[in-house]
């Protein structure tokens, strides 16, 4: 008999981050073509850095599932994950499987790079080769968000999970002592106030060294 119940795996800065990383990476996708919305562009890409170099400080203070150490595993169990995949039982696990945070860490690093090439795009370093590598890895990263979200649509129906819905409720299913106790509400509140006073403070060129 299973002692499985909706439990608290997913805190709200985790949440907070990835819903407002969404939005910032699709604002930014949206305005990337137009000279009108430039501003716009910058300001939801520089928030969208800002997020990811905060999920990587609470990657390793965060609560236990959001930390790296609970997913970042070596070659061998993630080998043994993608091949549990393949077979009738497949491993599953409370927060990110070994395959999936390595997507998010990836995807994270990617979002890191297009920032810096848009910024040296701006400053015109090296012509236009960074315009070129910031356009590159841009559709790198569209790619690889594509595939994260197939994964996670295959990955709810092989573990007949919800995951988008628990990454919105923060719940998924697992025994009593697996669910963390504390969501950081205060933290996500301030997470939430920083990343608008960065958008707005780029938005309004506050920052001009970062848009001219």
């Amino acid at each position: 008999m299973s002692n499985k119940q909706s439990i608290l795996v997913w805190d709200i800065p985790t949440r907070v981050f990835h819903w407002l990383l969404v939005i910032c990476f699709a604002g930014a996708w949206l305005t990337s073509e137009s000279e009108r919305l430039q501003m716009i562009h910058y300001a939801f890409g520089y928030s969208a850095c800002v997020l990811v170099i905060f999920r990587v400080v609470w990657g390793f203070i965060g609560t236990r599932y959001a930390r790296f150490t609970q997913f970042l595993k070596g070659p061998a169990e993630m080998m043994s994950h993608a091949k549990g995949l393949l077979s009738s039982n497949p491993h599953n696990t409370v927060g990110h499987n070994p395959v999936g945070g390595i997507v998010m860490v990836g995807l994270m690093l990617l979002i890191l790079l297009i920032g810096l090439t848009g910024y040296f795009s701006v400053k015109e370093f090296l012509g236009d080769l960074m315009g070129e590598a910031h356009e590159a890895i841009a559709s790198l990263a569209l790619a690889a968000v594509v595939i994260h979200i197939a994964a996670a649509i295959i990955m709810s129906l092989l573990q007949k999970e919800n995951l988008v819905r628990s990454m919105v409720t923060g719940k998924k299913q697992g025994l009593p002592e697996q669910a963390i106790r504390f969501p950081q509400y205060l933290i996500g509140l301030l997470l939430i106030l920083g990343s608008a006073y960065c958008f707005y403070v780029i938005l309004t060129g506050a920052v001009p060294s970062l848009t001219q």
